[in-house]
């Protein structure tokens, strides 16, 4: 027993330009309406302020009034998104202010807040080069090795008292450096790293887990 395989019969050449057309006018569509609702924004916004210039025009370019309505939307557009930026900075600063002083009046808040504003500026993107440098440093006692960093080469009263070179460094704590210790140490006990500053960071946060790489041969492992 066979079976006859039927063949669907070709679409005539109508329903063939039907469809061209269809997807034609689908295609063409988005573009349209965008043309359409371009178009009635000028006319929104340049007509109505056409009256106020079009008579200060000389009287040859008068007559092509798309050209100054498009031109007057766009100046129109620069202006209220200048207001929106300005009224956003000024009024942003102004609520930030008010905020801030209202955080401020709670008691035990506002010492809190202050200080966490502090340590958030401290490690702002514009204070990077706050450590100028990743140092290793005995601390707390000669033979126990820490990570610190160099803070400031300034002397000051008790940098004169300790050494005639005297570095300020900035010993942070593990895994949270946003604490840590402020010391002052001759600078023949200091070790400079070349290890970067944000690579130092890592290891501090991590606990050590993380150690960043570094181009000497392969140690061998503890025992």
């Amino acid at each position: 027993m066979s079976s006859e395989v039927t063949t669907p019969a070709p679409a005539s050449r109508l329903v063939t330009f039907r469809n061209a057309f269809i997807s034609g006018a689908l295609l063409l569509a988005p573009l349209i309406v965008t043309i359409l609702a371009f178009k009635w924004v000028i006319d929104a916004v340049g007509g109505t302020f056409r009256p106020f210039y079009l008579a200060h025009l000389p009287e040859a370019v008068q007559h092509i009034p798309f050209l100054w309505d498009l031109l007057a939307t766009l100046i129109v557009i620069l202006l209220v998104t200048a207001l929106g930026f300005f009224s956003n900075y000024v009024f942003g600063k102004v609520f930030l202010s008010m905020t801030e002083r209202a955080i401020q009046r709670i008691p035990g808040v506002g010492g809190l807040y202050n200080s966490v504003k502090q340590i958030v500026g401290t490690f702002r993107s514009q204070n990077r080069n706050l450590f100028s440098k990743t140092v290793l440093v005995e601390f707390p006692r000669d033979g126990n090795w820490v990570i610190g960093f160099l803070t400031n080469k300034q002397q000051g009263e008790p940098h004169s008292l300790i050494s005639p070179d005297t570095l300020t460094l900035f010993i942070p704590t593990a895994p949270n450096p946003t604490s840590g210790f402020l010391i002052m140490v001759p600078r023949e006990k200091v070790t400079e790293l070349e290890m970067p500053v944000g690579d130092a960071m890592k290891m501090i946060v991590s606990g050590g887990a993380v150690i960043p790489s570094w181009p000497t041969p392969k140690t061998a492992d503890l025992p």
